[in-house]
This record gives structure tokens, sequence and C-alpha cells, in this order.
């Protein structure tokens, strides 16, 4: 959510930063629905005034017998009344359609973003580990030793499209993935774990950016809860309509959860396989900070990230991403792309953004300043440390071997109980 008071005084600038995003200038329209909105309520504070005056002088009119006076006052105290109640209403209404109008605004970029329009315009900042020379590669659902772990013949049985069940070999795998990545980013990145609902109302939503934005994205259940995209939201919510202390920031979290996605965006992409599935799993940092030290906490979450790719051995490049392809949320993203030789090409699996105090104000977190004074808004950060699924893919085809088999990263081992690879008709050893 924007500050209409930095709106006010910046309306030039706010239209600046949403032409970045190739969106049309607000400004006008916002301000026009704000001045209408505060008309109201002026009017309705001056009704009031008039109101009260009057009614003083009710007693007065009637003291001095003054009948035709007292009559025409209390005629004026209920038409005023009346003139009250209206305006506040009037009032109501235009602050919803304030309300409405700015929940569908993204958020501004930061001045060091590139600007442009798609994923191509995006700037690599890194690159780590060398990109294999695998003339045999195939994508992970083609590789003889993944093939028996991955049923999507009995999910769409029963699920339909872009469902999988995992088995054997590949669902322990996928299962020591998970795992490792808690492990260690509780053990060594200092987060706190956090088992959340995987269920939440409109609220949590809503404050998190996700409606009604991304609604046709979102699975809703029949009694109204929504099914979680990512435990961003759940992680995020936690502190909403909290005032903190400064000294308990920054709140460090981590989610392993499942996630759901209806994909109603994305037709026809991605439909082999499971790079692209309505429902999957997924590790979650957040972060809720003092604004001075968001920037640092990103580069912080970014290399919890990175991190875990390394230890996987999968070779990997980070992207900033550019105005044009950047989350609704977000006032600076940082992806982080896996090398998958299957497709011969970088495909993303984790996105690191801040998004300043965008969803704070949705949600009215703040903390307490340390030297006194009002209460000011938090800022949150999000980042996928990393998605599991998508790990499972990058760790299948980068191990792959000519044989048919896979050799599986050295810091999964200790979750496999000393196995190493699977072999080529997908047995674990």
């Amino acid at each position: 959510m924007h500050d209409i008071r930095m709106i006010r005084d910046n309306p030039a600038a706010f239209d600046a930063a949403l032409s970045r995003r190739g969106d049309a200038a607000l400004s006008s329209e916002i301000l026009a629905i704000d001045t209408a909105r505060r008309e109201k309520i002026q009017a309705a504070e001056n009704a009031q005034a008039d109101a009260n005056k009057a009614a003083k002088e009710v007693g007065a009119a009637k003291g001095r017998g003054d009948e035709d006076e007292f009559q025409r006052l209390r005629a004026l105290v209920s038409e005023k009344k009346a003139d009250i109640a209206r305006l506040n209403d009037e009032a109501k209404t235009e602050d919803q359609r304030l309300t409405d109008l700015l929940a569908t605004i993204p958020n501004l970029p930061y001045d060091d973003v590139p600007d442009g329009a798609d994923e191509n315009d995006n700037v690599e900042v890194k690159t780590w580990g060398s990109v294999p020379d695998m003339s045999f590669a195939k994508e992970h659902f083609e590789i003889p030793a993944a093939m028996p772990g991955l049923d999507f013949a009995t999910a769409g049985k029963t699920s339909g499209s872009r469902f999988v069940n995992m088995k054997g070999a590949v669902a322990r795998v996928h299962r020591a993935l998970g795992q490792f990545m808690i492990d260690v980013h509780v053990e060594e990145n200092g987060l706190e774990e956090i088992s959340t609902p995987v269920l939440v109302r409109d609220e949590a939503m809503y404050g998190t950016d996700k409606l009604p934005k991304f609604s046709e994205d979102s699975y809703q259940t029949t009694n109204g809860w929504w099914l979680i995209s990512t435990s961003e939201i759940t992680l995020t919510y936690s502190v909403a309509g909290d005032v903190l202390e400064a000294s308990d920031l920054p709140r460090r979290m981590t989610a392993h959860t499942l996630c759901f996605r209806s994909e109603a965006g994305s037709a026809g992409r991605d439909t082999s396989g499971m790079l692209r599935q309505h429902q999957f799993e997924k590790v979650e940092m957040v972060t809720i900070c003092h604004p001075d030290t968001s920037d640092d906490e990103q580069k912080r979450m970014l290399r919890c990230a990175e991190d875990i790719l390394e230890r996987l051995e999968v070779p990997y490049r980070t992207v900033l991403l550019c105005t044009g392809d950047m989350g609704f949320g977000a006032r600076r993203t940082y992806d982080i792309e896996a090398w998958l030789p299957g497709q011969n090409a970088y495909r993303e699996i984790s996105s690191v953004s801040t998004t300043g105090d965008f969803q704070a104000r949705r949600m009215n977190a703040r903390f307490k300043p340390e030297g006194g004074g009002k209460p000011e808004f938090v800022h949150t950060l999000n980042g996928s440390g990393l998605a599991v699924g998508r790990a499972l893919i990058a760790v299948l085809e980068n191990g792959q071997q000519e044989d048919g088999s896979i050799n599986l990263p050295t810091a999964l081992h200790p979750y496999l109980r000393g196995k190493t690879s699977i072999s080529a008709d997908g047995t674990l050893v």
C-alpha cells in the first residue's frame, strides 16, 4: 500500500516511478478521490460544529420563551445531524474508493533497479560453477534413474494435469532436500523455524499483497479460506497489527510448507515434467526489519539462498530483475537461476525481494523507534531458500550420468544414510 501523503507531496515522482514499471500515471485520479474524501470530512466537521452551537442555543431560546427561535434551532440541529450522517457516509465511500485503488497499484522500484520491459532486460550480477558439457543430457523426467520415481499418470488420474506422485528414491531425495535446507537455515543462518498453516483468511492474503492482484492464481476453498502460494504469506502476516520493539528486529523466519498455485496465467508453459506444478513444496525465508537495515538484509538472504545451491553443487546465475519483470509487491528483486542441462538453460529457483514498507502498511505492522517517538512501519523481505521441487530437478539433471544413473551431491549423503547415487533402474545406492 502506498503512503497517500507521499503522493500528495510528490505526485510527479510517483507517476514517474509507475512509468518505469510500464504503468499509466495515476496521481491525478488518486488525488481527486483524496480531495473529495477530505472535503467530505471537513464538511462533516463544520456541520458538527454548527450542530453543537445550535444545540447550546436551544436551551437559551426556550428559557426566554422564544418559541419560534426554539423550534428553528431544533430543526437546525436535526438538519445538521442528517448532514453529518450523510457526509460521513460519503467520506467513507470515498475512503473505500481510495483504498481499493491504492490496493491495485504496484510497489515503486528503487532507483538502482534497471529499467526494462521483460526478462530479457534483467541484469546478470553473478555466476557460480561451471556449466557442464553434457551432450547426453536429458530433462529430469527422461533420465532413466528418475523415471520410476516420477509417476505423472497416477497423479493425473487422481488430480489432473500438473501433479506428480514421487516414489522410491526420488521421493526420498526430495524429502532430504527440504530437510537439508531447513537445517542449514536454522542451524547456520540463524532463522527461526516455524510450522505454519497452509489455509489463510482474506486479511492475510490482502496484507501480503496477494489480493486482489493474484486471486486468479490462487485457490480458494468453499468456506472462504485460501490455500497459500508461499509461506511468505503466513510468516509475514504473523506481525500484522503489531507494534514491535526495535530491539526485537530483525526477525528472521523460515518455513517448509506445501504451496498451491493455479498457474492461471501460464497456460501451455512447462507442461512436461514437474517444473510448473499446482502443488509443490518450498522452503521460504522472511525477514521483518528496521528500514535502515533492509538493504543489508536482502543481501544476507540472497547469500543464504545461493549457498544452498553451492552446497548442492548446482551451477547458477543471479540476476537483478528489471522494472518490467519485477513482482507486484517488490521494490527490488534478485532471481537465482539454476542451470538445467536437460533444457540447456538457466531457470529460476529463487526470488529474493524487498518490499520496503509496502506490505507493512497494508497490514499495519510497526515498531517503536529506540529514541522514542511515533511508531514507524517495519520493512518486510521474502525469498525462496529454495523451491524444493525445482531443486530436485536441478540435482537430478546436473547429477545425471551417461549410463542413466544419477550421482547425488555430497551434502545430501547424510540425509540418505550414506547413499550417494540413484542407479539407472531407480534404486538408491
